[in-house]
């Protein structure tokens, strides 16, 4: 529920029975209420006297007068606090009453009038009202009675004001707190968010926004783990740039650069969601294709050669393949080594080689891939424009 869904008493949760059992914890009795209406007609006399005094005493602190700060707010706040005094002999102190108390704490706190300001403001009039009182009331027993009966108001009256200012405040200090912590939230959230970003960074190759050899060893070793558990085959693929260094040293390493991320580019595109393509160093590449066997690798490794073959036209590369599971797991170094040795394989033949881990240690002959690369330097530099 919203607080302008609620009146400021049932905010505070004062009601009827609350106000009564105030006025008994002060003794305030219907004597004392009888004794203060008797006063009423000399005080509405007297009225704008009292409060003139008031002003006058109350705003000769500087503190008092900076905070009131001008004219019009000096008549508006006049104005109220005859209304304040005329109702402290009206003879009625109910839940209307105990409502313009609260308001006053609360335009009180409004204005920064502290309850050290207040307090001292109630000193102020109940000393003017008392001097007014013993004017007016010639029998001392009785004027005793009228100004303990006002002392008890006076008291009653200050439990409303400084409980809502209090309670302002502690509401001040909730929404600031409220504040605080969505601050905190939405602040922990962009951390994380750009810690997730520089871990991601930290992963990733900035030439060719692959993974890097780091993160690539930390993703195959979950991988196999994954596929051990589920039974599954994994197959790792693992290739270089044949004679990378001379497209280097021919063209230059911008050119180079521009192979790799071309390579990098296409990987990302032909990858499914669950692969992992890294450039583990150099111009070497490698694949973690889970769910994998080596004969669908091969398919794989073929789509990627016919991707970068024709674009490039001066671009070869050597493969190895290497497949672990469902029966039996390497671990990643030695799945790591099973691959290298047959990207090695693959380099002893020119152009797009594929070399099957299994092939390799079953001594059998590679199978040609179409005509073995060559390239010249004047075709190449064609090619380059």
């Amino acid at each position: 529920m919203k607080p302008t869904d609620k009146t400021l008493l049932e905010q505070m949760r004062i009601h009827e029975m609350e106000i009564e059992f105030r006025k008994e914890l002060l003794g305030f009795s219907h004597e004392d209420v009888e004794l203060l209406n008797l006063c009423r007609g000399f005080i509405r006399e007297e009225i704008d006297r009292i409060v003139s005094a008031f002003f006058e005493r109350f705003t000769a602190v500087e503190e008092i007068g900076f905070i009131i700060g001008d004219a019009e707010t000096l008549r508006q706040l006049m104005h109220a606090q005859k209304k304040y005094v005329l109702d402290l002999f009206g003879g009625l102190y109910d839940e209307t009453y105990a409502s313009s108390r609260v308001r006053l704490g609360l335009m009180h706190k409004r204005l920064g009038i502290e309850p050290k300001h207040c307090l001292s403001a109630m000193r102020v009039l109940k000393d003017i009202l008392v001097e007014t009182l013993r004017r007016h009331v010639s029998d001392a027993a009785h004027a005793l009675a009228v100004v303990s009966a006002l002392d008890k108001l006076l008291c009653f009256d200050e439990m409303f004001i400084v409980e809502t200012y209090m309670q302002c405040q502690s509401h001040e200090i909730e929404v600031a707190r409220k504040q605080a912590e969505r601050y905190a939230a939405c602040l922990e959230k962009k951390v994380a968010a750009r810690t997730r970003e520089l871990e991601e960074l930290s992963r990733k190759d900035p030439l060719t926004e692959l993974y890097n050899q780091r993160a690539f060893r930390e993703l195959l070793r979950r991988d196999i783990a994954y596929a051990e558990r589920a039974a599954v085959p994994l197959t790792l693929v693992y290739f270089d740039v044949d004679h990378f260094k001379e497209i280097n040293d021919e063209f230059g390493h911008a050119k180079g650069d521009e192979v790799l991320r071309m390579i990098g580019k296409t990987l990302v595109e032909l990858a499914r969601d669950s692969d992992i393509a890294c450039r583990y160093g150099g111009d070497e590449f490698c694949v973690v294709l889970p769910g994998t066997t080596e004969a669908q690798a091969e398919h794989f490794c073929q789509r990627f050669i016919a991707a970068i073959a024709k674009p490039s036209g001066l671009v070869s590369i050597s493969i190895g393949i290497a497949q672990t599971g469902p029966d039996k797991f390497d671990d990643p170094e030695t799945l790591l080594r099973r691959a290298d040795k047959g990207m090695y394989k693959a380099k002893e033949k020119a152009g797009f080689q594929i070399a099957r881990s299994s092939d390799v240690n079953d001594g059998t002959s590679l199978p040609m891939l179409g005509e073995p690369f060559r390239y010249l330097a004047a075709d190449i530099q064609t090619d380059l424009g």
